[in-house]
């Protein structure tokens, strides 16, 4: 009898254990596939009519990095201000040089040696004042202060070139112009050697390119000695003054 009831549960049992499973896992997938359907009162939103065309959107502006130009201030800056730097005045030009060949005095009471001396002269491009004594080359000297060099005689009348030189020398204004020194005695030449400020001495008669280079070099070193002096003095003058 046991038995027999055995084979009749077995026999509809194990169709309802099988069919109920199967039963959950549909309910299972029914429930996930209603979960992405729209709702019921979901409106697509309206098409454009055909033929129409969109309008272009704006573009999206993004605010500036910190630190370009237009941007405005960074949460650093508020915090850091970098100081502002004064700009820098130009430095004054330099006083401009005269221009065209430099200016020799020559002072000699023998009309044969300032000939000569002026025909060396201004054949190598110099310009030539010529005087009698030592008080004329001291008025010249007044009157034009573009005098680079001065050649000088030792034997003269009313002023002599010993006396002419130590007036040169003595004067704020002249005291740095060089000074060549012509003599055609041999007790002369010992005595200018003893005298400050004389960069030559020649001895009649002289070498015309050993006399030639000489002036050239003086005037050289008086140009380069007042363009020195011109930016000594631009730079203690205050802009503006």
């Amino acid at each position: 009898m046991f038995h027999e009831l055995q084979e009749l549960l077995g026999a509809y049992l194990m169709p309802v254990l099988i069919a109920i499973p199967l039963a959950i896992i549909v309910l299972i997938a029914a429930f996930k596939r209603d979960d992405y359907r729209p709702p019921r009162e979901y409106t697509p939103p309206p098409r454009p009519p055909e033929g129409t065309r969109r309008t272009a959107q704006p573009p999206v502006v993004l605010p500036p990095l910190p630190g370009t130009p237009g941007a405005g201030p960074s949460m650093a800056s508020a915090f850091v201000t970098a100081p502002t730097p004064t700009p820098m005045q130009p430095p004054a030009a330099p006083a401009a040089e005269p221009d065209g060949p430099a200016t020799v005095l020559i002072a000699d009471d023998s009309a044969v040696v300032r000939t000569k001396l002026r025909r060396l002269l201004e054949g190598a491009g110099f310009v030539v004042v010529q005087v009698n004594d030592g008080n004329e080359a001291l008025a010249q000297l007044e009157e034009k202060p573009e005098i680079a060099v001065l050649i000088t005689d030792l034997e003269m009348p009313n002023k002599d070139g010993f006396e002419l030189i130590a007036d040169v020398h003595g004067s704020l204004t002249t005291e740095d112009l060089p000074v060549i020194a012509i003599t055609g005695h041999d007790e002369l030449h010992g005595r200018v050697g003893q005298i400050e400020g004389v960069y030559g001495i020649f001895k009649k008669p002289w070498n015309d390119r050993e006399l030639l280079k000489r002036v050239e070099s003086l005037v050289h070193l008086r140009t380069a000695a007042s363009r020195r002096q011109r930016r000594v003095t631009d730079m203690r003058v205050p802009p503006g003054a």
